[in-house]
């Protein structure tokens, strides 16, 4: 198969967002004819039809959608490549691009980060960091979107190398006031009884806890479903009901007055992390610099 054209893909991409082969070609300054010629010639190439002519537009089918995906991802790729050799002209002598975990980015990563590139030696690297969710982490780091990944170590991380980060403590958060709150330590199984706070059924946090209450024979009552855990905290300071999360973030946050924090007693509490990539002979000086930095700083 052919080399795919980034200017057909894009135009592909701005047909099915719009709808409309006219709008599509206002928004890329091209005329409507010019387009159905290149998405025709794409249809040939990859031997299937991608879109669905309708009365008044067009919609993709479902191998178009699949194109529309990856199309998507080489253009956002393209789009970063421009963005790195921007930074090399403008001075930057390295760039490492992260993907961490909200519970790594929330703790601690930040401010290492902030560390190593306040040295001397790193003051022309440039370091960008993203949140995602571990499994997309590992993913991203196989597929070459980034050099490093900081992710919980639980997470199956396949052929990817790692080393030792930081760890963190799951902790029982409840309303002052809540008739747990008078405890020093709880377990798992004490809690159960009682509306939660949830993260997204995706995040590490929530799968882990899902699968210790279906090991106790019970399941998670979650009365709210929140995207991180600063909003879990605040919805425990709000008195809906309780949360389990990192004792390292409860402690850096303004709400931590209004809660009660409890020891929960599992062994599982403890949670490590780690920093992986590809391999470690492939990484660029900054890269196998940041990764270092990253593991003294734990350690």
């Amino acid at each position: 198969m052919r080399d795919f054209d980034l200017t057909t893909l894009r135009l592909f991409v701005a047909v099915c967002e719009t709808g409309n082969m006219a709008r599509a070609g206002d928004r890329a300054n091209i005329v409507g004819s010019a387009i159905s010629k290149r998405l025709a010639q794409l249809e040939d190439q990859v031997g299937t039809p991608l879109l669905l002519r309708k009365r008044h537009g067009v919609i993709p089918t479902p191998a178009g959608n699949t194109v529309l995906e990856h199309a998507r991802g080489m253009l956002d790729g393209a789009a970063r490549i421009a963005r790195d050799m921007e930074s090399y002209v403008a001075g930057t002598r390295g760039k490492v691009r992260v993907l961490a975990s909200v519970s790594a980015m929330t703790e601690s990563l930040a401010e290492d980060v902030a560390a190593f590139l306040h040295m001397p030696a790193h003051r022309t690297t440039q370091v960008d960091l993203e949140e995602r969710i571990s499994p997309e982490i590992v993913r991203g780091v196989r597929e070459g979107l980034a050099s490093l990944g900081v992710c919980w170590d639980a997470v199956d991380l396949g052929t990817l190398q790692s080393c030792p980060y930081r760890s963190d403590h799951l902790c029982v958060v409840v309303p002052q006031g809540h008739a747990l709150a008078q405890r020093k330590r709880l377990r798992f199984e004490d809690t159960l009884g009682f509306e939660q706070v949830g993260l997204p059924v995706t995040s590490a946090v929530q799968q882990s806890l899902q699968r210790a209450a279906a090991e106790l024979g019970h399941t998670l009552v979650n009365r709210i479903v929140v995207s991180n855990f600063e909003a879990a905290l605040r919805v425990v300071s709000a008195g809906l009901a309780i949360s389990l999360v990192p004792r390292e973030v409860v402690g850096r946050k303004d709400a931590a007055h209004a809660v009660r924090i409890i020891q929960l007693a599992e062994s599982w509490a403890e949670r490590r992390f780690v920093v992986c990539f590809r391999d470690a002979s492939e990484l660029s000086p900054s890269a196998q610099s940041l990764v270092e930095h990253l593991v003294a700083r734990a350690s």
